[in-house]
């Protein structure tokens, strides 16, 4: 499957708006405006102006529309959240090339708040892997302590956790403690 850099910028922004919902003993990591501005900032979303508290709670609430499509039980469920998502941004596609970056395509209108920005960026990139029949990518983790999402991009689809430095690794060392554990006797 190929992913473009903007569209891996995409999923990447998607994985982590849907990790900021509060979950268990995770706190809001969009808690406020701060937590908001940090967010376009790590993810370099231009052309956002200035944010404003009717921002955070738009992006609140397209945050929680992907939360449901990485939930979604079949295509069709994901298609058409999909789709409300991008048509309620105003999705208009156009070439760029700002910031030094190589040309690739914008889904938002100039101008769009940043959750419409998000909402047409990621949810265009989401609408690539529903097309390309990759929908298992979209994934939470098996760590029984953590449901953050992720998307697999593995050639085989074999990732199980959202980072292997510390799910993974966490899960591999207690099965190697209870193995050794048990060799004891």
């Amino acid at each position: 499957m190929l992913i473009t850099h903007d569209t891996r910028c995409a999923l990447e922004a998607v994985v982590d708006l849907v990790n900021t919902a509060p979950e268990g003993e995770h706190p809001d990591g969009l808690a406020d405006l701060r937590d908001l501005e940090e967010f376009v900032r790590g993810h370099s979303i231009s052309d956002t102006g200035t944010l404003r508290e009717r921002d955070l709670t738009a992006v609140r609430d397209i945050r929680g529309r992907f939360t449901e499509v990485f939930g979604a039980r079949n295509p069709a469920s994901a298609a058409a959240l999909i789709n409300e998502l991008v048509a309620a941004a105003g999705t208009t596609p156009r070439l760029t090339d700002h910031d030094g970056y190589a040309w690739h395509v914008h889904y938002f209108a100039p101008g769009a708040s940043v959750a419409d920005h998000l909402a047409a960026d990621c949810g265009m990139a989401l609408s690539f892997i529903v097309v390309a029949d990759e929908r298992e990518r979209l994934r939470r983790c098996e760590a029984p302590d953590c449901r953050r999402a992720f998307v697999d991009l593995s050639r085989n689809r074999s990732r199980r956790y959202c980072s292997s430095r510390t799910c993974g690794n966490r899960l591999h060392v207690a099965a190697y403690r209870a193995r050794r554990k048990e060799a004891a006797g």
